[in-house]
C-alpha cells in the first residue's frame, strides 16, 4: 500500500504539539499508516478553523488523559461532531495538587525548594514509572478499543507530551515499532512551536526569569531519559514487551495482529 504522506503540517492556532505518528517504522518492515493516528495537546483553546481541520481527519475517538484538576484549568475540549470523547485520567487530580499550585504561584525559593538539585527530573522520571506500573487498566483499555472500532484516533492530554507520550509509546509498542523511531517522535514535543505555555502569576520579569525557567525546564521538557524509565520499568516489572501487553495489558497475540492490521500499511 502507498503511504499518503501529508505535504506540511497543518499550524494549528489553539491546539499545541499536534502531529500525525504516520510513518513510523515497525520492526517487521511495515510503518505506522498516515491519517490513523494523531497525537496532541489539549483541544480546549481549538479555534474554530482548528476544529474544522479536526473534524476533517475523520476522527473516531478522541482520548483524553487530562484529570478534573486539567480540565478545570484549561476547559473542556472542543466538540467535534460524531467524534466520541473518551476521558482517562492518567493522573490523580490530588496527586502533586500542591506541587503543582507552586509551580505556576510559587516564588523562587519556593521553586529551589522543589526542583532544584535535579529534584524535577526525579519527579518526571517517577512519574513515567508510576503510569505505567498503576495505569496498565487505562493503557489496556486504549489498546483494545483501538483493535475494536476507535480509528482514526487522536491521543492528548494537557501539553500532549507526558501522559499522552507513554500512551502513544504504549501503543506503538504494541505495534511492534521500533524502540528509537518511538523515541524520536516523542522528543518532537521539544520543538519551539510545540511547548506547552507555562502559565505563571507575578510580573513577567519575575514569574519568567531564566532562572525561573531553568527550574520549570525539566518539567516542560521531552527528555529521553524519561521514556527510557518507563521502557525500563516495563522490563524490570515484566520482563519484556511481549509478557507486559500480554500479562500487563490482556493483549493477546489476536489482538495485536488486529492492530498491526488498523495501523501498518
Amino acid at each position: 500500500m502507498t503511504q499518503q504522506v501529508p505535504s506540511t503540517e497543518p499550524e494549528l492556532a489553539g491546539v499545541r504539539n499536534f502531529r500525525d505518528v504516520g510513518g513510523l517504522p515497525a520492526t517487521d518492515g511495515r510503518r505506522v499508516r498516515f491519517g490513523v493516528l494523531f497525537r496532541s495537546g489539549h483541544l480546549a483553546h481549538a479555534t474554530a478553523e482548528d476544529a474544522a481541520f479536526l473534524a476533517g481527519l475523520g476522527l473516531h475517538t478522541v482520548f483524553d488523559f487530562r484529570n478534573a484538576a486539567d480540565q478545570k484549568l484549561e476547559g473542556p475540549d472542543v466538540t467535534l461532531p460524531g467524534v466520541r470523547n473518551v476521558n482517562l485520567p492518567l493522573s490523580d487530580p490530588a496527586d502533586g495538587a500542591e506541587f503543582w499550585t507552586m509551580v505556576r504561584d510559587g516564588d523562587l525559593d519556593q521553586l529551589r525548594e522543589i526542583l532544584a538539585d535535579g529534584k524535577g527530573a526525579d519527579r518526571m522520571i517517577a512519574s513515567y514509572r508510576s503510569i505505567i506500573t498503576d495505569r496498565t487498566a487505562e493503557h489496556s483499555q486504549v489498546l483494545h478499543a483501538l483493535a475494536e472500532d476507535s480509528v482514526p484516533a487522536l491521543m492528548h492530554c494537557a501539553a500532549g507530551k507526558d501522559r499522552a507520550g507513554l500512551s502513544i509509546a504504549v501503543t506503538l509498542l504494541a505495534l511492534g515499532v521500533e524502540r528509537e523511531a518511538i523515541v524520536e517522535d516523542y522528543l518532537k514535543s521539544n520543538e519551539k512551536h510545540r511547548r506547552y505555555k507555562v502559565k505563571r502569576s507575578g510580573s513577567a520579569d519575575s514569574a519568567y526569569s531564566p532562572e525561573v525557567m531553568e527550574l520549570l525546564s525539566p518539567l516542560f521538557d521531552a527528555r529521553a531519559e524519561y521514556l527510557t524509565a518507563a521502557f525500563e520499568t516495563i522490563e524490570r516489572t515484566w520482563g519484556d514487551v511481549d509478557t507486559y501487553l500480554e500479562r500487563g495489558l490482556r493483549i493477546t497475540p489476536g489482538t495485536r495482529d488486529r492492530l498491526r492490521d488498523r495501523f501498518l500499511d
